[in-house]
C-alpha cells in the first residue's frame, strides 16, 4: 500500500473517531511575565471561568475551554466546513487532540489562587503583604 493511501485511511480513520476536542478550546500565546504587574495580569485572567494557564516548551499560552458555535453536539462536524476558517483547515492527523495523548505542560494554573501561590515564590515579601501568609499555601501544578 503507498505511504499516500496509508495517509487518506489514517485521515478517514480519524475523522470517523472524532469528537471534535480541538472544537472545543483555543490557546493563545501571551508574553512571557517580567514583574508582578505581569502576573498579577495573568492573575486576572485565571480569576475567569474556564480559562486556564499554561506553559509548554518555554512559551505561555492563555487556554479557554471555550466550543466552538458550529460543532454540532449530535455528530461533532463541523457546520460551517466548506467556509472554515484558516486555523481549522490546517488541522491534521498528525496534531490532533484524539491522537496525541496527554500534553506534558511545563507550568499550569487553574485558577487565580495557584498564581497567587507561585507570585508568593516569586516575589515572597510583596505577596505576604498583599495576599497574607495563608493564601500563598495554595497548591499550584
Amino acid at each position: 500500500m503507498s505511504k499516500k493511501r496509508k495517509e487518506k485511511q489514517l485521515t478517514m480513520g480519524l475523522r470517523k473517531r472524532c469528537k471534535g476536542l480541538c472544537c472545543r478550546y483555543f490557546a493563545l500565546p501571551i508574553e512571557a511575565p517580567e514583574d508582578w504587574d505581569d502576573y498579577d495580569d495573568i492573575r486576572w485572567y485565571l480569576a475567569h471561568k474556564n480559562v486556564d494557564v499554561f506553559v509548554e516548551d518555554g512559551h505561555r499560552y492563555l487556554h479557554v475551554k471555550n466550543k466552538c458555535r458550529h460543532l454540532s453536539e449530535k455528530d461533532y462536524k463541523c457546520q460551517i466546513y466548506d467556509k472554515r476558517p484558516r486555523i481549522c483547515r490546517e488541522c491534521s492527523p498528525e496534531n490532533c487532540d484524539f491522537t496525541d495523548g496527554q500534553y506534558d505542560y511545563d507550568l499550569y494554573f487553574e485558577d487565580d489562587r495557584q498564581m497567587e501561590a507561585y507570585m508568593g515564590v516569586k516575589f515572597p515579601q510583596k505577596a505576604a503583604r498583599k495576599f497574607g501568609r495563608s493564601r500563598s499555601k495554595a497548591k499550584c501544578f
